[in-house]
C-alpha cells in the first residue's frame, strides 16, 4: 500500500491523479495506524509550512511519520513535503518546529533583479548526483515546474541530489538512503515529472 497523506493540502488530487496514470492506486492517509502497513509514503505539499506542520500535529501523524522515514521504507515529500523534513523555518518567522529529519532551515528567496517571489514556473536541475534513483533516464539540464518563495538549506551537503538557479542557487532535491524530497512538482511537470514517479514506484 501506498499511502498519500492527506493533511488537506492543495496538491493532493494532482498527486494522486498523476500515481493512477502511472497504474498506481494512492490510499489517502488521514489517521496514524494507518501508516504502520504502509509501503512507500508520499507527503505532498502546497502554502505555507506552520500549516503543514500544525495539520500533521492536530491528526497525531508526526511521530508516526517519523518513525516510517526512519524505518528504511520510500518516502517521497513533495514542496512543502519537502521542506517539513528539516529542523525550522523563516516563513513569517514560524512557531512549528519542521520534522527534523534532517538539519537545517528553510529560507526565504533575497531580493535580486528581475527575479519574482514566488518563483512560479519553468525551472532546470542541476544533478548533483547521478546514483539518485529518481533520476535515472532523466536529462541534466531538465525542467521542471515550481512554485515557492522558500527552499531548505541543508546542512549536510552529501544529501543534496539537484541543485538550481533562481538569483541564487539552491538545493531542489535531497536523497538519503530511502527518502527522496523535491521543490517542483513532479505531478505538474509533464513527461519529465511523471517519469520521475514512475522511478520512485520502481523502488516501491
Amino acid at each position: 500500500m501506498i499511502a498519500l497523506i492527506d493533511y488537506g493540502s492543495g496538491n493532493l488530487k494532482s498527486v494522486r491523479k498523476a500515481f493512477q496514470f502511472l497504474g498506481a492506486e494512492p490510499r489517502l492517509i488521514k489517521e496514524p495506524e494507518e501508516l504502520a502497513h504502509a509501503r512507500a509514503v508520499i507527503l505532498p505539499g502546497v502554502g505555507a509550512f506552520d500549516d503543514c506542520l500544525g495539520a500533521l500535529r492536530h491528526q497525531k501523524l508526526e511521530a508516526p511519520l517519523c518513525k516510517f522515514i526512519r524505518s528504511g521504507r520510500p518516502f517521497l515529500g513533495i514542496c512543502v513535503g519537502y521542506q517539513a523534513l528539516f529542523e525550522r523555518s523563516q516563513e513569517n518567522r514560524s512557531i512549528e518546529p519542521g520534522l527534523g529529519i534532517f538539519k537545517g532551515e528553510v529560507r526565504r528567496f533575497g531580493e535580486h533583479p528581475g527575479i519574482k517571489i514566488p518563483q512560479i514556473g519553468w525551472n532546470n536541475i542541476s544533478i548533483l548526483n547521478p546514483a539518485c534513483p529518481l533520476y535515472k533516464g532523466i536529462a541534466p539540464g531538465s525542467y521542471l515546474y515550481f512554485v515557492h518563495s522558500f527552499y531548505p538549506v541543508p546542512e549536510e551537503p552529501a544529501i543534496a541530489a539537484t541543485q538550481t538557479e533562481y538569483g541564487e542557487t539552491f538545493t531542489s532535491s535531497i536523497w538519503r538512503d530511502s527518502i527522496f524530497a523535491v521543490q517542483f512538482h513532479p505531478e505538474k511537470s509533464q513527461q519529465t515529472g511523471l517519469r520521475i514517479l514512475r522511478n520512485f514506484l520502481e523502488l516501491v
